[in-house]
């Protein structure tokens, strides 16, 4: 499991000191939890083996973000969120990693979870359930597997970048779905890249991983919709949301990041249309190909059903059978055979049946 530490290597201000640190990855068996403490003037980071040791860091002022990256410790989870004052159906959703994407508003909170996806193994896609509580000091993250695309914006916090240091805790939430969203493109694009492969061999006959690869894809695609969809729906709620927890300075962020999931959601029913015609424009082929493999077969049948009636005839091996006695018969019956033979063969030219 992966946790971020601090090593002195670039200056960092707290409480008017001056601190230094780079980001470096440890693995590790237990839960990995991390706070971020910030304010307009200063930022300081911190991770622990305990919740206990978190929390003794969760009251030091200005704004919090915690992380659980690990939801496996489910006493741990709820016994945090009891601090918080967390609704029991909310500790459910965080804990059940198949939750639908959505947004609820409590009294004391907002919850939002929302699923991350990136590029794994062999083409495949790894899916990250995130949830997230927001309070008017407070961000709390939980994500179900190590790793994750939150660098940058712990980066921008520890470095004053951006506006983050300036904000209040809605836009550290607003800039976590962000990040989220923007991957959603980069996955979508290497999706779109393996799109265009599958126009081209869609018309190859010796393709035979065409059919499996294309499953993965839509399949793929399927699940992409599922999450993209409803984050959409979640986004249309907050935007509606009469909180005091969201600034309406939020609003314009808000707006850009709904249009930026209705992009990806565009994105993502074009990448569906255009597969849907590789898997039709394959079946047309595939069709084409039997078709004349058919043709050329019912073909050969047709031609040979005179000669298998000529054959039949001349070996019922009768008595009196006037064609046996003549010496000619063998040779003229094979005349015969092969005229008839040949002119069906020009008859079905003729008629551009070959």
């Amino acid at each position: 499991m992966a946790r971020i530490r601090i090593k002195k290597n670039t200056n960092l201000l707290f409480a008017g000191c001056c601190y230094s640190y780079s980001l470096s990855m440890v693995y590790h068996g237990s839960m990995d939890l991390s706070i971020i403490g910030y304010d307009p003037i200063g930022a300081w980071f911190k991770t622990a083996d305990t919740l206990e040791e978190l929390l003794q860091y969760r009251n030091s002022g200005g704004l919090t973000w915690i992380n659980i990256n690990d939801l496996r410790d489910a006493a741990a989870i709820s016994h945090l969120t009891e601090v918080f004052g967390i609704h029991p159906l909310t500790i459910e959703d965080i804990l059940d990693p198949k939750q639908r994407p959505k947004a609820e508003e409590f009294d004391q909170y907002l919850f939002i979870t929302f699923k991350a996806v990136n590029s794994g193994k062999e083409g495949g896609l790894e899916f990250d359930q995130i949830s997230l509580i927001l309070t008017h000091d407070t961000v709390i993250t939980f994500q179900q597997i190590p790793g994750d695309s939150f660098d940058g914006i712990r980066r921008r916090i520890l470095q004053n970048l951006g506006r983050v240091r300036k904000m209040g805790a809605d836009y550290l939430a607003y800039a976590l779905i962000d990040s989220v969203v923007d991957a959603y493109f980069l996955v979508l694009d290497g999706l779109g890249a393996g799109l265009d492969d599958f126009e081209e061999r869609a018309l190859d006959e010796q393709d035979t991983a065409f059919i499996p690869d294309v499953q993965q894809v839509k399949q793929s695609l399927l699940r992409l919709r599922r999450i993209i969809w409803p984050l959409r729906e979640s986004l249309t709620l907050l935007l509606r949301l009469d909180s005091d927890l969201i600034n309406p300075e939020l609003e314009p962020f808000l707006k850009d990041l709904h249009d930026n999931v209705m992009q990806a959601a565009e994105t993502l029913e074009n990448y569906r249309e255009l597969l849907s015609g590789v898997i039709e424009v394959n079946f047309s082929s595939m069709s084409n190909r039997m078709n004349k493999v058919m043709k050329v077969l019912t073909i050969i049948s047709t031609i040979f059903i005179p000669l298998t009636f000529i054959a039949g005839v001349y070996g019922m091996n009768f008595t009196h059978m006037p064609e046996l006695d003549s010496p000619y018969a063998y040779p003229i019956t094979w005349g015969i055979m092969v005229l008839i033979a040949l002119g069906m063969v020009l008859f079905f030219k003729r008629r551009h049946w070959l």
